[in-house]
């Protein structure tokens, strides 16, 4: 197992692309704390991680609040008595055109995501050194061709990647090593994307060379696994496409 004996934090691990995470962490041997808004689907994922032989905690945790994220790291070494890994994976979405983005839904989408994302790296960081590893969560929307309705999202997916290389050279001597990773993933969220607007969907699986969106714990919780293990201890601030080749990133 590549991560036995790891202590892994996942945000936003009910559902999703951070529920393969978590899934596929456990799976390698750490044993996961599975955070998120909603208990009972973090509780969920914690099922699924025991009846296959892993270990587990779910624990409430609301990432734009300061107060909730400091209860979530503490409870966390409390219970495991350490931590290794974090990965940021919890964000609302502002999505729409400019002229359609509320304030409110893009200060969310800046609470929620590079702002949370900070605050948990500077949270977690006296625990991750020595051996710790960061996975960030990014997005190829900053690199579509055509950026309209995607603007304020990208925006903030791309502090994040700021964040992420900053932390790169400023915690490298440390022993801690931060990435950030850009996926495509059949979540719920793109799921239902798929089924009501089909004709769309088509033609952006269709920009994808290998012609499918990935699992969200076969094709990304497994790569954030080898990530976070001894075989890519020299992969340091770099921004990683999950996307079946779609985009170039730079």
């Amino acid at each position: 197992m590549l991560l036995q004996g790891k202590v892994a934090l996942v945000t936003g691990a009910g559902q999703g692309v951070g529920q393969g995470i978590a899934l596929a962490l456990a799976a390698e041997g750490a044993r996961v704390a599975v955070t998120g808004r909603t208990l009972s689907k973090l509780e969920s994922t914690c099922e699924q991680i025991i009846e296959r032989g892993g270990d587990a905690v779910a624990i409430e945790c609301q990432v734009k609040s300061l107060e909730s994220l400091t209860r979530c790291v503490e409870s966390v070494v409390a219970h495991f008595g350490g931590l290794q890994i974090l990965v940021n994976n919890a964000q609302e979405v502002p999505l729409g055109t400019l002229e359609q983005v509320s304030d409110e839904a893009f200060t969310a989408g800046f609470e929620s995501g590079p702002l949370a994302t900070l605050r948990m790296m500077k949270l977690c960081y006296p625990h991750l050194k020595g051996d710790g590893s960061i996975v960030n969560l990014g997005s190829s929307a900053g690199k579509r061709w055509d950026m309209t309705g995607y603007g304020a999202y990208a925006a903030t997916k791309e502090s994040i990647r700021s964040l992420t290389r900053a932390a790169a050279c400023e915690w490298g001597a440390d022993g801690i090593r931060t990435n950030v990773i850009l996926p495509h993933a059949k979540s719920p969220g793109l799921a239902w994307w798929i089924e009501n607007k089909p004709e769309e969907a088509a033609e952006f699986i269709q920009s994808i060379p290998q012609q499918r969106v990935g699992d969200c714990e076969d094709d990304i919780g497994r790569f954030v696994a080898l990530l976070c293990s001894k075989g890519s201890s020299y992969v340091n601030g770099q921004s990683i496409g999950l996307d079946g080749g779609q985009a170039l990133i730079a």
